[in-house]
């Protein structure tokens, strides 16, 4: 195939050719070998120019945006506005419409730059007289005439657009970087860790009017709180177990519900029922009192398991699924619950599944002498709990939470509570021991802990205050420690004898 076939074809590929004013549209014929364009009745044949340099280098003229102007002559701009299909041809002969004196000749180009190009401001003065170019010849390569449509008439050549100044975007991609790292890697600010600080003091002591004299069950049921995380209360009849866990609901402003446990409470009295409705003839959802963001479960240990196990999704999922559809509960969501020990009467032990889905396990105890003087001398106040009032709302809640996963832990924290779950998973007085589940809620307890001594990074004396209420229920002790007596308590607090507590900036 032919050279002229491939140039017409590349021509078609980069834009159509101008038409003439004056004179209507029609297709223009290929050109033969000598460069001559046969006669056409309609359009006048334009007049060849020779593009032999002389012995004197060209004078630079101005390019003339006007150039292009219907009243010289010339076609009107390509209708996409490039530079596409301008370029100049260099076999011998091109048409023109103009006088040769028009044509601006490009200089010769610098080390680097292409042929053909107008230097952009920056680069060459136009008053700057322009070196003499080397004479230009019919010969040229096979790629240069591949590029140039014979048949186009010639357009001025617009000078190529200044250079635009290179956008530096460091400061921004940093940002983007720090944004996206792990957030443990972000310290938190001291303005919200004082922040924090002063909204988990002001929980702590509202509680403390209801519960007087239990400053660190009070702590660790509000740590449990900002967490997100359930609460176990276990200990004897009349000891506080409900007016504490009253006392933490009512001090946040957040819907409260209660659920007394009593052996004939079905799951469908937890979690709802659907009911048919005969006045719409459609079956409906009634939502149980689960369906609140701060839930007690009075005397937990008193229903049947099967009651219980009614509690495992939503506790785990934050959802309630009755009869194949899924209902979400509000958020923040936890659930404070209360039991007695298992000897008690009437009791059922609860679900090592349960169990592991509580946070922190704690007691209150009985109070000290003095404080037990104390409370004797307000006993016209017969309800604690319902003196208090809210301190706290849920997005103060919630704001807490953010400002925790921000507290600076060091591997070697990491590394200390990793080797104490690891550590009670090989005792031979353990049958079993915590999961992951056990370790992640011991890290994320840590930093509240940390937090609410006002301090931006965890040490490991938080570790060791929450040990014990967050793993001891998770284990399960052999048949031989029990019939020793054994606690799982002690054995947490063997375990935190014996392991070793790292030294912070160190890897343990």
């Amino acid at each position: 195939m032919s050279d002229e076939f491939d140039d017409e074809t590349q021509l078609g590929s980069i834009g159509r050719t101008p038409r003439i004013p004056g004179h209507p549209e029609v297709p223009q014929p290929f050109l033969s070998q000598t460069g001559q364009q046969p006669a056409q009745p309609a359009i006048p044949a334009p007049t060849p120019v020779s593009f032999a340099t002389t012995a004197e280098p060209p004078v630079a003229a101005p390019v003339s945006t006007a150039a292009t102007a219907p009243s010289q002559g010339l076609p009107p701009a390509h209708p996409d506005d490039d530079m596409e299909g301008t370029l100049l041809s260099t076999r011998g002969t091109l048409p023109l419409t103009t006088p040769p004196a028009a044509i601006q000749m490009t200089p010769a180009p610098s080390q680097g730059q292409p042929t053909g190009i107008v230097p952009t401001p920056n680069q060459q003065s136009p008053h700057t007289p322009m070196t003499p170019q080397a004479p230009l010849t019919p010969q040229t390569s096979h790629a240069t005439q591949s590029m140039v449509s014979p048949s186009r008439p010639a357009q001025s050549v617009r000078p190529a657009q200044p250079a635009q100044p290179r956008q530096e975007w460091h400061g921004q991609q940093g940002q983007a970087a720090q944004s996206h790292a792990p957030s443990s890697l972000l310290p938190a600010p001291s303005a919200d860790i004082a922040e924090f600080h002063s909204m988990f003091s002001k929980l702590v002591d509202n509680v403390s009017h209801v519960v007087v004299g239990k400053e660190t069950p009070i702590r660790q049921c509000a740590a449990a709180m900002v967490v997100g995380g359930h609460i176990l209360l276990e200990d004897n009849p009349g000891t506080g177990k409900t007016q504490l866990a009253r006392g933490l609901a009512n001090s946040i402003d957040m819907p409260f519900k209660r659920i007394q446990f009593t052996p004939d409470l079905l799951p469908s009295d937890v979690v709802g029922v659907t009911y048919y409705d005969q006045k719409t003839g459609e079956f409906e959802y009634r939502e149980g009192p689960i369906f609140a963001s701060i839930v007690l479960a009075d005397e937990i240990n008193r229903a049947s398991p099967k009651t219980q196990s009614a509690l495992l999704e939503v506790m785990e999922e934050q959802n309630v699924t009755v009869d194949g559809v899924t209902h979400p509960v509000p958020q923040p969501f936890m659930v404070i619950a209360t039991q007695n020990p298992i000897e008690q009467l009437g009791t059922y032990k609860l679900p090592e599944a349960q169990m592991d889905r509580f946070l922190i396990k704690t007691t209150v105890g009985y109070p000290s002498h003095d404080v037990s003087v104390d409370i004797l001398r307000q006993i016209n106040v017969t309800d604690r709990a319902a003196t208090v009032h809210p301190v706290l709302s849920g997005e103060d809640v919630l704001r807490m939470r953010g400002i925790s996963e921000h507290v600076r832990l060091d591997d070697s924290i990491l590394e200390y509570i990793v080797r104490l779950v690891e550590a009670t998973r090989h005792n031979e007085r353990i049958r079993v021991g915590p999961s992951m589940r056990g370790a992640l809620a011991l890290t994320r307890c840590a930093r509240v802990w940390a937090a609410a001594d006002n301090r931006g990074y965890v040490v490991p004396d938080d570790v060791k205050h929450l040990a014990v209420a967050v793993l001891a229920h998770r284990i399960t002790l052999t048949a031989e420690s029990t019939f020793a007596g054994s606690t799982p308590e002690q054995l947490i607090g063997q375990i935190l004898e014996d392991v070793p507590a790292p030294t912070l900036g160190t890897s343990a």
